[in-house]
């Protein structure tokens, strides 16, 4: 099991390793926008999950919100630390 932070942690890596065929890096070069765009595509489906799709398909589409949204914080310049100081 992937934890938040080790989620960080791997996609820091991906990036600083600037691998061409990665789709975290892909999907940086489009910077912030492009990824927010994703942001608020994968909470509309997670929303559309949760709501209609049970517990399984929400969970999913979750992850692959919360995925997007560590993205958008790289992509942002926003740490790890920046988001906890403000949970």
């Amino acid at each position: 099991m992937k934890t938040f932070d080790a989620l960080h942690a791997e996609l820091l890596a991906k990036v600083a390793a600037a691998d061409p065929h990665s789709g975290t890096v892909a999907l940086l070069s489009g910077g912030v926008h492009a990824v927010g765009k994703k942001v608020v595509e994968e909470a509309a489906e997670a929303w559309m999950a949760a709501e209609h799709e049970g517990t399984d398909r929400a969970a999913e589409e979750i992850a692959q919100l919360l995925y997007h949204a560590q993205v958008l914080m790289i992509a942002a310049g926003v740490g790890i630390d920046d988001v906890y100081a403000r949970l």
